[in-house]
């Protein structure tokens, strides 16, 4: 690694690091799988937590699993001996997503959605197979602010992601490593130090994420007028006044109907 990869790393390692501590990610004993699809994103997570394992004061380890949802043209093999060359543990995983996604998709729902809650099913149960308490994915700020505003302008409500959750099946708990690491940031990395980036080959790969695109593209026009932007949106997700929303439900919401102060 060159010294300016090496700088970079160390950069993402230390944000890393800081949000495992923020958070409670990694605890002494723990099993993690990283998902591994083949994107920048999930290869800088598993290097990134494997030269903090390699380090830290407690003992945890990392299975890296990649899924293969059956898409014709699905490079794995450049992945595999990726995680060869490096001498991860991992499992190369192969499903019939494809057949399941062409078969079972109802008209108006998302195909993207739809492969995702499959990659996700696959992901737990190898997790459980392989006795993963945890599962590491490759989420990373931009993510978490893109989510927050496709919420909010989409959905109607007003949610982003967990750094750490349960998971849906109630067995493991979800982290995600890299929430204080800007895309940015991962990409410059992949500047200077070329993983094999391997693409999905999903049918409709880039057709069904416009609305994502467009968050990305007005959070990056922000930008240019406010620099640190996605700081202050990570931040404000962390920094929440219940008390100051709209949610009858919220169990410490100011019951008395005073308006509160600005």
């Amino acid at each position: 690694m060159t010294p300016e990869a090496q700088k970079i790393f160390n950069q993402i390692k230390r944000k890393t690091g800081k949000a495992i501590g923020d958070f409670n990610l990694i605890e002494e004993g723990d099993r993690i799988a990283v998902g591994v699809s083949g994107g920048k994103d999930s290869y800088i997570l598993l290097h990134i937590l494997e030269a903090l394992r390699k380090k830290a004061p407690i003992r945890f380890e990392l299975m890296a699993i990649n899924i293969d949802s059956g898409f014709p043209d699905y490079r794995k093999e450049q992945i595999e001996n990726h995680l060869r060359r490096h001498h991860f543990n991992y499992q190369m995983v192969t499903t019939n997503s494809d057949q399941i996604i062409e078969e079972k998709l109802r008209p108006g729902t998302s195909y993207c959605a739809f492969c995702a809650r499959l990659r996700r099913g696959a992901l737990y149960s190898q997790a459980d197979k392989y006795a993963c308490n945890k599962i590491a994915l490759g989420h990373h700020l931009d993510d978490f602010i893109e989510t927050l505003l496709l919420n909010q302008f989409y959905g109607g409500t007003l949610s982003a992601m967990a750094a750490k959750l349960q998971a849906d099946n109630g067995k493991h708990t979800v982290i995600r490593p890299l929430v204080y690491t800007e895309e940015a940031e991962i990409q410059k990395f992949c500047n200077v130090y070329e993983f094999p980036i391997v693409n999905c080959s999903c049918p409709v790969a880039g057709q069904e994420d416009q609305k994502r695109q467009r968050m990305k593209r007005l959070i990056k026009d922000l930008a240019e007028e406010i620099p640190e932007i996605r700081k202050s949106m990570i931040a404000a997700i962390n920094n929440v006044h219940p008390h100051q929303l709209l949610d009858r439900n919220l169990s410490d919401s100011d019951k008395s109907g005073n308006i509160p102060d600005a």
